[in-house]
């Protein structure tokens, strides 16, 4: 007989219908080839992506099933290795990366974040079942291992690599200039992508402001003035305002989810720079924006606007790296975004309350399991 386990799902299409799913517990023979790893989970975390699945604003189950396990931040411990797996091992921290591939020639190099196909897979999101569970078993390929020293920041590791992601594909659109050397950064949002941006740009050396309605002091101001940034709310300075005393950024990374400050960071951004958009708005809001000015100094001025969404294994691995260095250089101040945990699958209601009321919630997280 199969064994049942507890998943969190919603019903695609259908608003506000999260709730307790039984689903099969997976095995290593659902991968070929001996190169399946179980993970038993540990943590997950949820952000405004589960929240707007909730919402029926987007998201669809895998083909057969009337249900989508959602969360896609997940912490677990391999429990169980393939005989041809050899990048991890039972009792190692692990993530995994979200997107899966499809039947692009991206896809097939292992570059799925960057699929050229209208229907895209991701685990929790889109047409496959995501991590808000006990057990999942996947490819070798999509699991990645996590330093037994950076357990404490758990969750954190998937919006990191979206980070990674963001920063890293800016300095590759950047070797067109043949030399950049961008000093001054602006980041929209202090969620948790806003932040750990924060730390990347700060990393590479940047003078980094971070944007964020909030009025200091506040815990966001906190963490970002403990990374050596500079806190800016937006309720007393303006981005106009801001560029009068920093000069026009070099490198704008968007992570509000608000389209109307993703239109407005174009035309603040300097000659031969970057505008990074990370947040996604699955509203229908319509925005005015001066369009023939943006068109004018985009073009005279040589700029760029780059889409970036979710991450391979590669961002992964960088994001971890950072996260290694992020600890090292501003010790405790990362632990600080994790704010309010969940306990159990069984307080999957509570977990949508605090996504949905929670104002200060800056990162829910389910304890799924203890080790």
């Amino acid at each position: 007989m199969e064994s049942i386990m507890k998943a969190v799902a919603v019903t695609p299409g259908t608003p506000n219908s999260v709730h307790l799913e039984e689903i099969a517990k997976p095995t290593l023979d659902q991968v070929p080839n001996g190169n399946g790893v179980l993970v038993k989970v540990l943590k997950v975390g949820v952000d405004a992506t589960d929240r707007e699945i909730n919402d029926a604003l987007y998201g669809n189950a895998p083909t057969g099933d009337k249900h989508l396990v959602i969360g896609h931040e997940c912490f677990g411990i391999v429990e169980a290795v393939g005989d041809n797996v050899r990048r991890v091992k039972p009792g190692d921290y692990v993530t995994a990366t979200v997107r899966r591939p499809g039947g692009s020639i991206y896809d097939m190099i292992g570059t799925n974040d960057m699929t050229s196909e209208e229907e895209y897979y991701e685990r929790g999101i889109n047409l496959r079942h995501g991590f808000l569970t006990e057990y999942f078993v996947d490819e070798e390929e999509y699991i990645v291992r996590v330093p037994e020293g950076l357990k404490h920041l758990h969750v954190l590791q998937e919006p990191m690599s979206c980070a990674a992601k963001a920063v890293h594909q800016a300095y590759e659109a950047q070797h067109r200039m043949k030399v950049w050397r961008p000093s001054v950064a602006y980041v929209l949002g202090a969620g948790q992508i806003g932040l750990l941006t924060t730390l990347i740009l700060k990393l590479r050396g940047l003078e980094v402001y971070t944007l964020a309605r909030g009025e200091a002091p506040n815990l966001k101001a906190e963490i970002v003035t403990g990374l050596e940034a500079n806190y800016i709310s937006t309720r007393e300075t303006s981005m106009a305002e801001l560029v009068k005393i920093t000069g026009k950024p070099d490198l704008i990374v968007d992570a509000t989810g608000s389209s109307q400050l993703a239109f407005e960071s174009m035309q603040h951004l300097g000659h031969n720079g970057v505008v990074v958009w990370t947040g996604i708005t699955g509203g229908d809001k319509v925005t005015e924006v001066p369009s023939d000015s943006i068109n004018l100094q985009f073009v005279l001025g040589n700029k760029l606007l780059l889409g970036s969404v979710n991450a391979n294994r590669n961002h992964f691995e960088m994001g971890i790296r950072d996260l290694a260095l992020g600890e090292m250089m501003y010790p405790g101040v990362l632990e600080k975004i994790l704010t309010h945990p969940v306990d159990g699958l069984d307080n999957y209601k509570e977990m949508m309350r605090l996504l949905v009321e929670d104002k200060d919630a800056l990162k829910v997280f389910v304890n799924v399991a203890n080790e």
